[in-house]
């Protein structure tokens, strides 16, 4: 996994501002994120009014790992967690059905939601300490480019209702494919770092 981790102080604290309704903006394995309670309705109000986001946009999610992700979501179908086992960590998130304890914010009405594994250890750290999966929108206003440094957070990272998990730079790159597979043929939701090609092939092997 990428990423230096997290001083456990910086990381209780985080914790503590996630469970308090605030924003955390934390590094994931491509840029910086912004993780809030997404079973908080008034935290991810607040994170969609800071970054300026169309309502109807559904926020992904990241999780600890797939057992984290099962235990506070649902039980995967057999093809979703055949592409988790094979993909995770990494950039491929899967939708899977929201449940109810997730804010229809969170998801825009759709009742499904994107999760994934990151390869990210301060991001899995910060998921497996809060106990539950976090959002994982990028740590910038809607289009403005997404960063790599806490330093280039600017107002984001001034703002009073966000709380800096500082663990160094990130890598960059392409975001995570997304890939609906509670259906025959799967769908591909969103082009990302892992090519629907080799998705395909997977699910057909």
């Amino acid at each position: 996994m990428s990423g230096a981790a997290p001083v456990p102080s910086a990381l209780d604290r985080a914790v503590d501002w996630l469970r308090a309704g605030g924003i955390v903006a934390y590094p994931t394995d491509t840029f910086y994120g912004l993780a809030v309670d997404p079973r908080q309705e008034a935290a991810v109000q607040a994170l969609f009014d800071l970054k300026g986001r169309d309502p109807a946009m559904a926020v992904p999610l990241i999780a600890a790992s797939r057992a984290q992700a099962e235990a506070c979501l649902g039980r995967f179908d057999r093809a979703t967690a055949r592409l988790a086992d094979a993909f995770w960590p990494g950039p491929l998130s899967v939708v899977v059905d929201a449940p109810v304890l997730v804010s229809g914010l969170v998801h825009g009405g759709r009742r499904s939601v994107a999760v994934r594994v990151p390869a990210s250890a301060p991001a899995c750290a910060l998921a497996e300490r809060f106990g539950f999966p976090v959002t994982a929108t990028s740590a910038n206003r809607t289009g403005a480019p997404p960063v790599r440094r806490a330093a280039d957070l600017d107002a984001v990272g001034r703002d009073a209702r966000v709380f800096v998990l500082d663990a160094g730079e990130t890598a960059g790159g392409a975001p995570s494919t997304i890939v609906d597979a509670r259906m025959t043929p799967a769908q591909l939701v969103r082009t990302g770092a892992i090519a629907w090609d080799r998705v395909l092939t997977f699910l057909e092997g």
